[in-house]
Protein backbone atom coordinates (compact mmCIF):
# COMPACT_ATOMS: atom_id res chain seq x y z
CA UNK A 1 0.00 0.00 0.00
CA UNK A 2 1.58 3.52 -0.72
CA UNK A 3 1.43 6.18 1.07
CA UNK A 4 -1.23 8.06 -0.72
CA UNK A 5 -3.36 5.24 -0.23
CA UNK A 6 -2.31 4.74 3.59
CA UNK A 7 -3.32 8.69 4.12
CA UNK A 8 -6.60 8.39 2.79
CA UNK A 9 -7.20 5.47 4.41
CA UNK A 10 -6.26 6.87 8.20
CA UNK A 11 -8.09 10.05 7.04
CA UNK A 12 -11.67 8.01 6.29
CA UNK A 13 -11.03 6.04 9.61
CA UNK A 14 -10.58 8.38 11.96
CA UNK A 15 -14.32 9.67 11.89
CA UNK A 16 -15.75 5.84 12.26
CA UNK A 17 -13.19 5.22 15.38
CA UNK A 18 -14.45 8.60 16.64
CA UNK A 19 -18.11 7.67 16.22
CA UNK A 20 -17.25 4.14 17.88
CA UNK A 21 -15.83 6.23 20.77
CA UNK A 22 -18.98 8.43 21.05
CA UNK A 23 -21.60 5.53 20.92
CA UNK A 24 -19.60 3.22 23.73
CA UNK A 25 -18.98 6.82 26.20
CA UNK A 26 -22.52 7.89 25.71
CA UNK A 27 -24.14 4.82 25.66
CA UNK A 28 -25.81 5.39 29.59
CA UNK A 29 -26.05 9.36 29.43
CA UNK A 30 -29.00 10.88 31.18
CA UNK A 31 -27.86 14.17 30.89
CA UNK A 32 -30.96 15.93 28.52
CA UNK A 33 -28.39 18.00 26.65
CA UNK A 34 -26.18 15.00 25.48
CA UNK A 35 -28.03 11.80 24.72
CA UNK A 36 -26.81 8.36 23.70
CA UNK A 37 -25.29 8.59 19.74
CA UNK A 38 -28.26 5.61 19.14
CA UNK A 39 -30.68 8.22 19.80
CA UNK A 40 -29.27 10.73 18.01
CA UNK A 41 -28.66 8.85 15.00
CA UNK A 42 -32.40 7.50 15.03
CA UNK A 43 -33.45 10.73 14.93
CA UNK A 44 -31.00 11.66 12.22
CA UNK A 45 -32.36 8.76 10.07
CA UNK A 46 -36.31 9.73 10.65
CA UNK A 47 -35.50 13.48 10.22
CA UNK A 48 -32.82 13.83 7.45
CA UNK A 49 -32.86 10.45 5.00
CA UNK A 50 -36.55 11.12 4.44
CA UNK A 51 -38.88 13.74 6.12
CA UNK A 52 -36.27 16.53 5.38
CA UNK A 53 -34.19 15.39 2.73
CA UNK A 54 -35.69 17.01 -0.14
CA UNK A 55 -37.28 20.17 1.51
CA UNK A 56 -33.98 20.90 3.68
CA UNK A 57 -30.76 19.42 2.48
CA UNK A 58 -31.35 19.52 -1.18
CA UNK A 59 -32.36 22.98 -0.89
CA UNK A 60 -28.86 24.15 1.39
CA UNK A 61 -26.93 22.31 -1.06
CA UNK A 62 -28.80 23.82 -4.38
CA UNK A 63 -27.44 27.31 -2.76
CA UNK A 64 -24.28 26.67 -1.14
CA UNK A 65 -23.27 25.16 -4.63
CA UNK A 66 -24.71 28.04 -6.62
CA UNK A 67 -23.11 30.66 -4.33
CA UNK A 68 -19.99 29.17 -4.19
CA UNK A 69 -20.08 28.71 -8.36
CA UNK A 70 -20.71 32.37 -8.99
CA UNK A 71 -18.05 33.71 -6.36
CA UNK A 72 -15.68 31.08 -8.45
CA UNK A 73 -16.08 32.39 -11.70
CA UNK A 74 -16.31 36.25 -10.26
CA UNK A 75 -13.75 35.48 -8.27
CA UNK A 76 -10.74 33.90 -11.05
CA UNK A 77 -12.31 36.56 -13.71
CA UNK A 78 -11.88 39.32 -11.86
CA UNK A 79 -8.28 38.10 -10.57
CA UNK A 80 -7.27 37.65 -13.75
CA UNK A 81 -8.04 41.53 -15.20
CA UNK A 82 -6.59 42.83 -11.87
CA UNK A 83 -3.25 41.15 -11.70
CA UNK A 84 -2.89 41.52 -15.36
CA UNK A 85 -4.33 45.51 -15.95
CA UNK A 86 -2.25 47.65 -13.82
CA UNK A 87 -5.05 50.26 -13.86
CA UNK A 88 -7.59 48.10 -13.06
CA UNK A 89 -5.43 46.88 -9.61
CA UNK A 90 -4.52 50.34 -8.93
CA UNK A 91 -8.52 50.98 -8.66
CA UNK A 92 -10.29 48.36 -6.64
CA UNK A 93 -7.30 46.96 -4.57
CA UNK A 94 -8.10 48.86 -2.06
CA UNK A 95 -11.39 47.89 -2.42
CA UNK A 96 -10.64 44.40 -1.95
CA UNK A 97 -8.38 44.65 0.74
CA UNK A 98 -10.96 46.49 2.91
CA UNK A 99 -13.94 44.23 2.25
CA UNK A 100 -12.05 41.00 3.17
CA UNK A 101 -11.73 42.44 6.53
CA UNK A 102 -14.82 42.22 7.07
CA UNK A 103 -16.60 38.63 8.97
CA UNK A 104 -18.21 36.91 6.30
CA UNK A 105 -20.87 36.11 8.41
CA UNK A 106 -21.39 39.54 8.98
CA UNK A 107 -22.59 40.38 5.87
CA UNK A 108 -25.77 38.15 6.03
CA UNK A 109 -27.74 40.71 8.40
CA UNK A 110 -26.90 43.49 5.50
CA UNK A 111 -28.13 41.09 2.71
CA UNK A 112 -31.37 40.51 4.83
CA UNK A 113 -31.88 44.30 5.10
CA UNK A 114 -31.54 45.08 1.57
CA UNK A 115 -32.93 42.11 -0.03
CA UNK A 116 -35.12 40.21 2.35
CA UNK A 117 -35.63 36.50 3.38
CA UNK A 118 -35.64 34.59 0.66
CA UNK A 119 -33.22 32.62 -1.87
CA UNK A 120 -31.65 35.23 -2.85
CA UNK A 121 -30.37 36.69 -0.25
CA UNK A 122 -28.88 33.49 0.94
CA UNK A 123 -26.86 33.13 -2.21
CA UNK A 124 -25.75 36.08 -2.73
CA UNK A 125 -24.59 36.70 1.05
CA UNK A 126 -22.16 33.02 0.01
CA UNK A 127 -21.03 34.11 -3.38
CA UNK A 128 -20.24 37.46 -1.74
CA UNK A 129 -17.97 36.06 1.13
CA UNK A 130 -16.53 32.91 -0.57
CA UNK A 131 -15.64 35.82 -3.49
CA UNK A 132 -12.43 37.57 -1.18
CA UNK A 133 -10.56 34.12 -1.10
CA UNK A 134 -10.06 32.93 -4.42
CA UNK A 135 -10.12 36.28 -6.09
CA UNK A 136 -7.05 36.94 -4.01
CA UNK A 137 -5.33 33.62 -4.69
CA UNK A 138 -5.73 34.46 -8.01
CA UNK A 139 -4.18 37.87 -8.02
CA UNK A 140 -1.25 36.25 -6.08
CA UNK A 141 -1.15 32.86 -8.53
CA UNK A 142 -0.35 35.16 -11.68
CA UNK A 143 1.74 37.98 -9.72
CA UNK A 144 3.85 34.55 -8.64
CA UNK A 145 4.30 33.41 -12.23
CA UNK A 146 7.54 32.49 -12.69
CA UNK A 147 9.04 35.32 -15.31
CA UNK A 148 11.55 33.31 -17.26
CA UNK A 149 8.25 31.95 -18.27
CA UNK A 150 6.59 34.81 -19.48
CA UNK A 151 9.94 35.30 -21.31
CA UNK A 152 10.24 32.63 -23.23
CA UNK A 153 6.58 32.58 -23.92
CA UNK A 154 7.30 36.16 -25.63
CA UNK A 155 9.83 34.61 -27.51
CA UNK A 156 8.07 31.65 -28.97
CA UNK A 157 5.35 34.73 -29.96
CA UNK A 158 2.51 33.25 -28.34
CA UNK A 159 -0.43 35.33 -28.22
CA UNK A 160 -1.97 36.61 -25.32
CA UNK A 161 -5.04 34.35 -25.41
CA UNK A 162 -1.91 31.33 -25.70
CA UNK A 163 -0.26 33.23 -22.91
CA UNK A 164 -3.17 33.15 -20.78
CA UNK A 165 -4.71 29.34 -21.20
CA UNK A 166 -1.19 27.93 -21.86
CA UNK A 167 1.49 29.44 -19.53
CA UNK A 168 -0.41 31.61 -16.82
CA UNK A 169 -3.18 29.59 -15.80
CA UNK A 170 -1.63 26.36 -15.44
CA UNK A 171 1.38 27.97 -13.25
CA UNK A 172 -1.32 29.49 -11.21
CA UNK A 173 -3.36 26.83 -10.84
CA UNK A 174 -2.46 25.85 -7.47
CA UNK A 175 -2.54 28.61 -5.85
CA UNK A 176 -6.26 29.62 -7.38
CA UNK A 177 -7.18 26.12 -6.02
CA UNK A 178 -6.01 26.62 -2.50
CA UNK A 179 -8.31 29.91 -2.88
CA UNK A 180 -11.64 27.83 -3.90
CA UNK A 181 -10.77 25.59 -0.90
CA UNK A 182 -11.19 28.29 1.37
CA UNK A 183 -13.81 29.99 -0.74
CA UNK A 184 -15.82 26.46 -0.09
CA UNK A 185 -15.36 26.24 3.22
CA UNK A 186 -16.36 29.78 4.02
CA UNK A 187 -19.52 29.33 1.55
CA UNK A 188 -20.67 26.82 4.03
CA UNK A 189 -20.16 28.35 7.27
CA UNK A 190 -22.26 31.27 5.63
CA UNK A 191 -24.43 28.79 4.32
CA UNK A 192 -25.45 27.56 7.69
CA UNK A 193 -25.75 31.10 9.17
CA UNK A 194 -27.71 32.69 6.43
CA UNK A 195 -30.24 29.67 6.92
CA UNK A 196 -30.08 30.49 10.81
CA UNK A 197 -30.02 34.42 10.58
CA UNK A 198 -32.74 34.88 7.83
CA UNK A 199 -34.69 31.42 7.35
CA UNK A 200 -36.98 28.74 8.03
CA UNK A 201 -35.70 26.40 5.52
CA UNK A 202 -32.38 24.40 5.11
CA UNK A 203 -30.62 23.02 7.43
CA UNK A 204 -29.03 25.46 9.76
CA UNK A 205 -32.63 26.17 10.35
CA UNK A 206 -33.65 23.67 11.55
CA UNK A 207 -31.04 22.80 13.48
CA UNK A 208 -31.33 26.25 15.38
CA UNK A 209 -35.32 25.52 15.74
CA UNK A 210 -34.57 21.95 17.01
CA UNK A 211 -32.36 23.56 19.82
CA UNK A 212 -35.05 26.53 20.67
CA UNK A 213 -37.65 23.89 20.89
CA UNK A 214 -35.10 22.10 23.35
CA UNK A 215 -35.07 19.26 20.70
CA UNK A 216 -31.72 18.16 21.74
CA UNK A 217 -31.77 14.74 19.72
CA UNK A 218 -33.03 16.93 16.65
CA UNK A 219 -30.10 19.47 17.58
CA UNK A 220 -27.11 17.13 17.50
CA UNK A 221 -28.83 15.27 14.13
CA UNK A 222 -28.60 18.15 12.30
CA UNK A 223 -24.94 19.14 13.77
CA UNK A 224 -23.90 15.84 12.95
CA UNK A 225 -25.16 15.79 9.57
CA UNK A 226 -23.63 19.37 8.28
CA UNK A 227 -20.10 17.59 10.13
CA UNK A 228 -21.03 14.94 7.49
CA UNK A 229 -21.40 17.35 4.62
CA UNK A 230 -18.47 19.07 5.27
CA UNK A 231 -16.70 16.53 5.18
CA UNK A 232 -17.91 15.06 2.26
CA UNK A 233 -17.82 18.22 0.24
CA UNK A 234 -13.87 18.62 1.46
CA UNK A 235 -13.46 15.20 0.41
CA UNK A 236 -15.12 15.62 -3.31
CA UNK A 237 -13.35 19.22 -3.91
CA UNK A 238 -9.77 16.79 -3.16
CA UNK A 239 -10.37 14.67 -5.60
CA UNK A 240 -11.17 17.12 -8.00
CA UNK A 241 -8.14 19.23 -7.61
CA UNK A 242 -6.18 16.01 -7.25
CA UNK A 243 -7.26 15.01 -10.86
CA UNK A 244 -6.97 18.42 -12.36
CA UNK A 245 -3.32 19.32 -10.93
CA UNK A 246 -2.32 15.78 -11.33
CA UNK A 247 0.51 17.16 -13.58
CA UNK A 248 1.52 19.75 -10.81
CA UNK A 249 1.18 16.75 -7.68
CA UNK A 250 3.10 14.37 -9.57
CA UNK A 251 6.46 17.25 -10.63
CA UNK A 252 6.49 17.62 -6.80
CA UNK A 253 6.55 14.22 -6.03
CA UNK A 254 9.44 13.58 -8.83
CA UNK A 255 11.14 16.71 -6.68
CA UNK A 256 10.93 15.32 -3.28
CA UNK A 257 12.37 12.09 -4.27
CA UNK A 258 15.73 13.37 -6.84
Amino acid sequence: MNRTARNSLIGAGTPVVLLALWWVLSDQSTNAFFPPLRIILERFQQLWLFQHFQSDILLSLANLFTGFAIAAVLGITIGFVTALVPTVRWLIDPLIHFLRGIPPVALVPIFISLIGFGTEMRVTSIALAALFPVLIATVDGIRSVDQDILDVSRVYRLSRRERITNVILPSAGPQIFSGLQVSLQVAFIVMIASEMLGSSQGIGAMTLLAQQSFMIADMWAGILLLGVIGFAVNMIFNLVRRRVLAWYIGSRRLAKSA
